[in-house]
């Protein structure tokens, strides 16, 4: 019998862009035993009223394997995206697969079966995503390596020799020709085995936005599973609309939380603060160097100030305690004991 999968859009703020993504999801599952839940993230400007209208009357949207819900609260990426892994399908069985898809990013007609064939195929990979592009076609790097000290020490110092030096600790790693394993990919558009997820849990709610992807990846490479790259599968995607990104003077706090938040949760803290000192030094000869060959600033303004002293008041303040999220299972054993 064919998997069963389960689809989840999260929306924040951007309802039409949303409903067009849908739309492009719907076109990708045909011939699949596929349905979508679309989560909005306690958006609060009208967006899940837009969506419910446009899914009640438009004539696409009739009859379609589309449901709608509020998170509650907008707890991020992360949060956002576990409130539809915790569903269930709607006769109440499990699915076999789920598939999130970003809220401006629009699938190939047959870009989901292309990962669902991939993971049927290759039962030692937990979760495999697609080849991520602009919509003029313009490649998104969306396979990369784990952080490591060595990796900081090279994004932040930008010095060809040393990122040779270094290649294989290069976080990004560029644009894959062919299908393969890598150890992170951005979910922008990526497929879940749902037996990995009971596993190991779903997204750390920790994290608000920023490295939840990597974190989950680092999760089932510890259990055990492979991440795949799957070229063939191809994922229109625009990029940042909900976050910002593009449009940071500053980088914000979550971001910086997030990332001190990985490297304590993976390394400890004796490493995180390594990390920084690495990135710390790293770009400090990087100014220097732009200093005397007048380039161009690379990061957003007092980033490396805003850095050390998120770091130092992190590395002094007391541990917090462990937030993770309930796997799959549990939630959906513990739903059925209360109607039972």
């Amino acid at each position: 019998m064919a998997p069963r999968i389960l689809i989840i859009s999260l929306n924040y703020r951007t309802p039409e862009m949303t409903l067009r993504s849908v739309r492009a999801a719907l076109r990708a599952m045909e011939g699949l035993r596929a349905e979508i839940v679309v989560v909005d993230n306690d958006s609060g400007d009208g967006s899940f009223e837009v969506m419910q209208t446009a899914l009640q009357t438009e004539d696409w949207a009739q009859g379609a394997p589309i449901r709608l819900v509020q998170s509650g609260h907008n707890g991020g990426f992360g949060a956002g995206n576990n409130v539809g892994l915790r569903m269930a399908m709607t006769d109440g069985g499990a699915p076999d697969y789920c598939y999130i898809l970003n809220s401006d990013a629009f699938p190939a007609p047959d870009a989901l079966r292309l990962l669902v064939d991939h993971l049927e195929t290759h039962p030692e990979a937990g979760f495999s995503g697609s080849y991520i592009h602009g919509l003029e076609g313009d490649p998104h790097v969306t396979a990369f390596r784990f952080p490591s000290l060595w990796s900081e020490l090279e994004g932040a110092m930008r010095f060809g020799p040393v990122t040779r030096l270094l290649r294989r600790h290069v976080v990004p790693m560029g644009i894959p020709e062919a299908t393969q394993k890598v150890d992170w990919l951005a979910g922008a558009s990526m497929l879940m085995r749902r037996e990995v997820l009971d596993e190991i849990g779903l997204f750390d709610e920790t994290f608000f936005l920023y490295f939840e992807e990597t974190d989950l990846c680092h999760r089932a490479a510890q259990a055990g599973y492979e991440t795949h790259y799957v070229r063939e599968s191809h994922v229109a995607h625009i990029g940042s609309e909900s976050t910002g990104m593009k449009t940071w003077d500053r980088v914000p706090g979550f971001w910086l939380d997030s990332r001190w938040h990985y490297f304590t949760k993976t390394h400890g803290r004796g490493y995180a603060a390594l990390a920084t000192l690495l990135h710390l030094t790293g770009g400090l000869l990087w100014r220097l160097r732009r200093v005397l060959q007048r380039k161009d600033r690379a990061d957003p303004l007092r980033f490396l100030r805003d850095l050390f002293i998120h770091d130092l008041k992190a590395l002094v303040r007391p541990l917090p305690g462990k937030r993770r999220a309930a796997p799959t299972k549990a939630v959906r054993v513990a739903a059925k004991a209360q109607t039972e």
